[in-house]
C-alpha cells in the first residue's frame, strides 16, 4: 500500500474564532480543541493519508477543508509526506496544482 500523506497546516498558527473552528469541526472531524491546539502549535490541522481504505472518506473531507479555508481567507500551506521521501517524518509543501495532479492520478495499488 502506498502511505503518502497530505497535511493542511494553518500559516501564522492565527487563534480562530470558536465559529471558525466549529466548521473546521464539521468539516474535518477533529474536535476543536484538537484542532485550537495543532493550529497554535503550528501542527497540521488536517491530514489526509491517502489511497488506503479511508482514501473515500478523506478525500472530500481534504478539498472542503481547503474550500473553507480559501473562502475565508485563512492562509494554509499543503504538504506531502509518504513512504518514498528519505524521512518518513519530512514533509514536503505542496501547491494545488500538485494536490490536483496527485489526487487524479489512478491508485497505485488498485489491482
Amino acid at each position: 500500500m502506498t502511505d503518502l500523506s497530505i497535511s493542511i497546516t494553518l500559516d501564522g498558527a492565527p487563534d480562530l474564532p470558536s465559529e471558525r473552528l466549529q466548521a473546521l469541526y464539521r468539516i474535518t472531524g477533529r474536535s476543536t480543541v484538537e484542532l485550537r491546539e495543532s493550529i497554535l502549535a503550528r501542527r497540521p490541522a488536517y491530514t489526509a493519508h491517502l489511497f488506503g481504505r479511508e482514501h473515500l472518506d478523506v478525500v472530500p473531507r481534504l478539498e472542503k477543508t481547503i474550500a473553507y479555508l480559501t473562502e475565508a481567507g485563512i492562509p494554509f500551506t499543503l504538504s506531502e509526506s509518504g513512504e518514498d521521501a528519505a524521512n518518513p517524518d519530512a514533509a514536503a509543501p505542496i501547491d494545488l496544482a500538485t494536490l490536483r495532479d496527485i489526487l487524479s492520478a489512478p491508485d497505485p495499488d488498485a489491482s
